[in-house]
């Protein structure tokens, strides 16, 4: 028997010995302890943790399962980031450990270990806190990814954010709202290296991923928002389109649906969710104000209303200022920007500028056959050269993401970047 285990235990030091440590964070160690492991397992991360980031407190030679027993304490204070627990000696006893282990310590990542994989055993022991399930006997590419998964949701931790949530409306239909939110999401991501999200809440038929030709795509926004009890980062992801400008995007529904009914707790939950975890959030809003929008705007730290030099635009420019003053929006966060500028335009700035009674944000020129040829290339940092509407983009890009501390040599770079 000793012979079996010193030849297993050798066997799995060669096995692990291609293991990379820049599969996990750098700093502290992941600790773990052990519930009843069989000696084969018990080796087996032993030797891994020789060659991983690991460190092994201590195998538990029974299940704490007596009332009076505190798991927290049995289990070491602080809370181990990995629990492995044995399944086949007493699974019942294993289950009631699972349960107590993610009540008290919810932190702690529970693993399963067993030599059984009915997927009724896999589904029970996952419903008592389990992450993770291993099957005997496990071999290093069970125990390093289950490991590294682990170690990427705390690094996801560390490396959390404060987003700046910036919502864009359209004083109508066609505005041009969807082309400035996905050319400036893309010139955050790439002229600034800013991590991005654009998020498309139009109820159906959005445009925003379209504009950048991410087209194939099973979920939007919506079905986000109404599954917030499910929120985390893998399932996050399944949402995320990414542009090649580094640019992540939520799409709209792409076909006409029922009305959304949103909670407001669920917009608050899922605002709060991306904003740990990008630097700025920027959302495509409908034109017509719902109650979902008006959520959002209350969340949002910065709006922008876009409008074009046209009569009925102006006038709904108007109303929308009305509105936000009635519903308690905050003036200081609303900011008025004309499109598709032309100094010689048939109403002038200085008339809009009376009419709505605030000065003009920022005016972006109307160069149309520029901005259609992005649409269609789907690149909004790589088809606009370095025409008048680019400069002006990349400009207003830099006022909301250009980093503190940035000197001239590098916005001559960035501007260098225009002109290959």
């Amino acid at each position: 028997m000793s012979y079996r285990l010193e030849m297993n235990a050798m066997t799995a030091k060669d096995s692990l010995s291609s293991i990379s440590r820049e599969r996990f964070s750098p700093g502290e160690p992941l600790t773990l302890v052990g519930v009843c492991l069989d000696e084969d397992t018990w080796l087996l991360l032993k030797a891994f943790a020789e060659r991983a980031p690991l460190a092994l407190r201590e195998n538990f030679d029974k299940y704490p399962v007596t009332e009076n027993e505190s798991v927290a304490e049995w289990i070491g204070k602080p809370a181990p980031n990995i629990c492995i627990i044995d399944f086949d000696k007493d699974r019942r006893s294993a289950t009631i450990v699972a349960e107590k282990i993610h009540a008290s310590a919810p932190e702690t990542a529970i693993f399963a270990v067993s030599t059984h994989s009915q997927p009724e055993l896999i589904i029970q022991s996952m419903r008592s806190g389990c992450s993770e399930y291993l099957v005997k006997p496990i071999d290093r590419e069970q125990i390093l990814n289950a490991v590294a998964r682990v170690a990427g949701r705390r690094k996801e931790k560390k490396e959390t954010y404060k987003a700046q949530v910036i919502a864009f409306v359209g004083a109508k239909g066609g505005c041009g709202v969807t082309t400035l939110v996905t050319q400036l999401g893309a010139l955050l991501a790439k002229s600034y290296s800013r991590k991005t999200l654009i998020i498309d809440l139009h109820p159906d038929m959005g445009d925003a991923a379209l504009y950048l030709r991410l087209t194939k795509y099973n979920y939007h926004s919506f079905e986000l928002l109404e599954n917030t009890d499910r929120l985390d980062a893998e399932f996050l992801q399944s949402f995320i389109l990414q542009h090649s400008s580094g640019l992540d995007v939520i799409p709209a529904p792409e076909a006409v649906e029922p009305a959304h009914t949103i909670p407001s707790s669920a917009i608050g939950h899922t605002f709060d969710f991306l904003s740990s975890r990008y630097e700025f959030v920027l959302v495509d809003l409908p034109p017509v104000l719902t109650a979902e929008s008006l959520e959002v705007i209350r969340y949002c730290d910065q709006l922008y209303v876009i409008t074009i030099a046209e009569v009925a635009a102006v006038r709904n420019v108007v109303r929308q200022l009305d509105y936000f003053h009635r519903k308690e929006i905050s003036e200081d966060r609303i900011r008025v920007v004309l499109n598709r500028h032309q100094k010689r335009a048939l109403i002038t700035d200085e008339q809009i500028e009376k009419v709505i009674r605030r000065k003009i944000y920022w005016k972006v020129p109307n160069q149309y056959a520029h901005v259609v040829k992005t649409i269609h290339g789907g690149d909004p940092v790589g088809q606009l050269s370095n025409s008048g509407v680019t400069l002006n983009l990349n400009e207003w890009a830099g006022a909301i993401g250009r980093k503190p501390g940035s000197d001239e040599k590098k916005k001559q770079g960035i501007l260098g970047f225009w002109n290959r």
